[in-house]
């Protein structure tokens, strides 16, 4: 008989001996999601496409590149201001694949329901995800469904899968940035989270602030037609700019340096942040990317992501360096300086 597996035994046994069972953090993005991938999957898993860690992994199949990602998302409530969860679903995975500069195409959809869900609220998800899918220019093709009992499902989890071509010469990904290159983000940081979180807590403000939730095929496209070498491309989801940068800097082996006035944030973002302790750079994002490119590159990107609607408020917050490896630094409104780490565990649960 196997015995069972032991936190001694990982490949890295310390961070993960210290919680010993799952707690929410685990699926948050921050340190302890790194640690669990890093220290459990990884070494259960190992293989080549895997351990490169991007957003989407990109396969040679007959000739050609693949993209191919899958992400779970298990928000509350299942609507909010500016989404759903269903319309999320569909971002999400398409968003992947694109961080790899693919071209999506297909999807899968898997629903986990619970006992007692009104059919109503069902096809109205369904109904915004194929609206969401037709806009981002994929075709769910393949799917599943589970029910499980009442109390043991909140509603409605949605699993999706996506594969999509990677086009020839394009070489994307978080161990490619080099020391100079320029950090560019396509807008407004921390909306989709202070979305969830100001539904959640019933705050109310001069205007709703509205889920970003946006599919950002087309953008890339665009980009990469402009500017096909560009180095990273990361949607800071989970965990926010920080947790991505964080990321990028460990797999890359630079660091960061910021320009936190140049980093846009919604000004009621910024109230609800202040409000509820937040940081809106730890807070999660559902349709913007941050790119990271050559510095000679970085003019033209900038104004190519402008002319598109998703990326009309873009900017241009920070360049990479080799003075301090793996570290992510702020150079804040008054001329300090802060690092930005990663969170441990979740600032907030279940957003996406």
């Amino acid at each position: 008989m196997t015995a069972k597996p032991s936190p001694e035994e990982f490949t890295c046994p310390l961070p993960l001996r210290d919680y010993p069972n799952i707690v929410l953090g685990h699926g948050a993005g921050g340190q302890l999601s790194d640690e669990l991938v890093r220290y459990l999957f990884l070494p259960q898993f190992q293989n080549d496409p895997l351990a490169h860690l991007g957003d989407s992994a990109v396969l040679t199949l007959g000739g050609q590149r693949l993209a191919f990602s899958t992400d779970s998302f298990v928000v509350r409530p299942l609507f909010f201001p500016g989404g759903s969860i269903g319309e999320l679903a569909v971002h999400g995975t398409v968003n992947d694949l694109a961080m790899s500069g693919a071209q999506p195409l297909y999807l899968s959809a898997s629903f986990i329901l619970e006992e007692g869900l009104p059919i109503e609220t069902l096809q109205e998800i369904t109904a915004q995800m194929a609206v969401a899918a037709r806009q981002a220019g994929v075709t769910i093709v393949t799917g599943d469904t589970k029910v499980v009992e009442k109390g043991h499902g909140d509603g409605c989890y949605i699993n999706t899968a996506g594969m999509g071509l990677v086009p020839a010469g394009i070489e994307i990904g978080p161990d490619r940035a080099r020391p100079g290159d320029v950090v560019l983000v396509s807008g407004t940081l921390g909306d989709h989270g202070m979305a969830i979180m100001s539904v959640r807590e019933g705050l109310q403000f001069e205007s709703t602030i509205q889920s970003d939730s946006a599919p950002l095929g087309g953008l890339v496209r665009e980009m990469l037609a402009e500017c096909p070498g560009i180095h990273v491309l990361r949607d800071p989801t989970r965990g926010g700019l920080a947790a991505s940068l964080n990321e990028i800097a460990t797999q890359s082996g630079i660091g960061f340096e910021l320009e936190e006035p140049r980093i846009p944030v919604d000004p009621t973002v910024a109230a609800a942040c202040e409000i509820l302790g937040l940081d809106p750079l730890l807070v999660a994002n559902e349709g913007k990317l941050l790119a990271i490119v050559p510095p000679a590159d970085a003019e033209t990107l900038l104004a190519t992501m402008r002319r598109n609607p998703q990326g009309k408020q873009a900017a241009i917050i920070g360049h990479a360096t080799e003075s301090h490896p793996r570290l992510v630094v702020a150079k804040t409104a008054i001329g300090g300086t802060r690092v930005m780490t990663t969170q441990i565990g979740a600032q907030l649960p279940r957003i996406c």
